[in-house]
């Protein structure tokens, strides 16, 4: 039935859980999974780190590769065929975009992540992606209160 898994991820607790349950999917249904963190380099972004926008925009992109790495090793532990790829900008419109060129069947994301400024609305980016994508979304809960 999914042939391709978007695995989206901010390196929260909550998109770890959500990245499990992808990856259960992914087995069931022998499906390739790309695991997407999009390192959000805007104004916004540079405001989370100290230093000059330089440093704040390198400092991002390497968590958020570190992010990917971490669940493209547990997918490739579970013997799928898994690419990692580090995206930048609004992550609820670069992420839409990277699904449609790919191709995915389905996304499995979490109901909330790390938080931030431009996240203060519960789940924003789950919530663009739900209402405004045209590709199928599993939205994993967590199961825990804490973010």
């Amino acid at each position: 039935m999914f042939e391709t898994i978007l695995i989206p991820t901010d390196g929260s607790e909550h998109a770890e859980s959500a990245a499990e349950t992808a990856i259960e999917l992914a087995t069931v249904h022998n499906a390739a999974v790309h695991v997407v963190c999009v390192a959000d380099t805007g104004p916004l972004g540079e405001l989370r780190l100290p230093g000059d926008a330089a440093s704040a925009e390198d400092a991002m992109r390497g968590q958020a590769q570190a992010y990917v790495d971490t669940i493209v090793e547990r997918a490739e532990a579970a013997d799928l065929e898994v690419t990692g790829t580090v995206l930048e900008g609004p992550p609820e419109h670069e992420l839409l975009e990277y699904a449609d060129d790919v191709g995915v069947d389905l996304i499995v994301m979490a109901t909330r992540g790390r938080g931030g400024v431009q996240r203060m609305a519960m789940g924003s980016v789950t919530d663009h992606i739900v209402r405004f994508g045209d590709i199928p979304v599993f939205v994993a809960n967590s199961g825990t209160e804490s973010d």
